[in-house]
């Protein structure tokens, strides 16, 4: 019986951390929809079966979500970047491996974006420089695997390269993918970002 007040405080932990993603998740989507000024801490907690003041035990407000909602995203994209590319045989191997990734993770998320898109200036100045910072080196991941491929080609056509890449994959919210199997789409999207890279 020694270990059971250890067991409780790991089963509390990870209630814990299941409402936070939980919250997460109802954030993402009721930003989405409505946009971060017309949802309340109140909204929050209704959609996960809290009470508004019960939030402040996971984040200290509204903007903390956003900002957990947006930065977790772009470490996420950076973590996994990083993880494809370091696991690929080479470089031809490390863009379609990138291209695949981006796409999943676009299928995936449809609202996070949408919430990028329209609410990214509604993040404190420090969260919104975390933001703009971990995209920034997820881009160059890109653009370093591109000019591996292109040594002769500029950085700056590279890098526009994947940019136009980033947009093609994160229209998912916007272009009516939802009337098609996800697998075809993920194949569609995958095909037409490798003729714009590869």
């Amino acid at each position: 019986m020694a270990d059971a007040p250890a067991e409780q405080a790991t089963e509390r932990s990870r209630a814990k951390a299941d409402r936070r993603d939980a919250l997460l998740a109802a954030a993402a989507r009721l930003f989405a929809a409505r946009g971060f000024n017309g949802v309340s801490i109140e909204d929050l907690g209704s959609a996960v079966g809290i009470s508004g003041p019960a939030v402040y035990r996971h984040f200290s407000g509204k903007q903390s979500v956003l900002a957990a909602l947006l930065v977790g995203a772009s470490e996420d994209l950076l973590a996994g970047g990083l993880a494809v590319v370091d696991a690929a045989e080479d470089d031809t191997a490390a863009l379609r491996a990138l291209i695949r990734f981006h796409t999943d993770f676009a299928l995936s998320n449809p609202e996070v974006i949408r919430v990028q898109d329209r609410d990214l200036e509604s993040l404190a100045d420090e969260d919104s420089h975390a933001v703009r910072t971990l995209q920034r080196r997820y881009v160059e991941l890109w653009v370093g695997v591109l000019a591996r491929l292109s040594p002769r080609e500029d950085t700056a056509v590279l890098r526009m390269r994947a940019h136009a890449t980033f947009g093609l994959l994160n229209s998912t919210p916007h272009s009516g993918s939802r009337s098609l199997p996800r697998a075809t789409m993920h194949d569609e999207l995958v095909t037409m970002a490798w003729s714009l890279l590869g």
